[in-house]
């Protein structure tokens, strides 16, 4: 018999959620990227940035995320997103297609969206508020570099301190054994994150 936590962790790691985030570039023009966030797994997918959000680009971007996941987009059940006029019924229509079922948030109420709301924010904090971001160009290629760093090393705890694309603990990331071994530093984006991995 499933207990009421198995299944709300199982609801959970099924839920993929995605936001709009806007970017003010150093000339004064603003930008707008559209993130997704896999609730389960905390996987992040920063699909585009554009000056020029319409439904066509955003409907776009759910293909090209769709694409993306390929098999993987099986595992998940359902897509939160907000009611922002930029998606539209064809945006639906692409996960719709894959057995999602899309779920509007509630006018005014953010907490619905809060993991996709919070990972905005980290971007923001870790990364944009850090950099002067010269143009469109420029902004994918700073996303891009945060979107490998946060999936590949960044700890989550939610996810007992492992990263997304880490499916299990293998010991090295806990690991306090580490006589003859010297911390090598890795400096992305020009030393705004740095990672941290024992050398031998």
């Amino acid at each position: 018999m499933l207990t009421c936590a198995v299944i709300a962790a199982r609801v959970r790691s099924g839920v993929c959620q995605t936001n709009f985030f806007h970017i003010d570039t150093v000339l004064g023009a603003r930008l707008y990227a559209l993130a997704f966030l896999e609730h389960g797994t905390r996987r992040l997918h920063i699909t585009g940035v554009t000056a020029h959000p319409t439904r066509n680009w955003t409907v776009q971007q759910a293909r090209n995320l769709a694409s993306e996941l390929g098999t993987r987009m099986e595992s998940l059940r359902f897509l939160l997103r907000d009611r922002d006029g930029k998606y539209g019924d064809a945006f639906d229509a692409v996960f719709e297609a894959e057995e999602l079922r899309v779920i509007a948030t509630a006018p005014r109420a953010p907490r619905m969206n809060a993991q996709c709301e919070r990972i905005t924010g980290s971007i923001r904090r870790e990364i944009l508020d850090h950099i002067l971001i010269m143009r469109e160009g420029h902004a994918r290629q700073v996303l891009a570099a945060y979107q490998t760093h946060y999936n590949e090393h960044r700890p989550h705890q939610a996810r007992d301190q492992l990263p997304p694309d880490v499916q299990e603990h293998t010991g090295a990331v806990h690991d306090l054994d580490v006589s003859g071994s010297r911390p090598v530093r890795t400096q992305i984006l020009g030393g705004v994150i740095n990672e941290y991995r024992y050398a031998a």
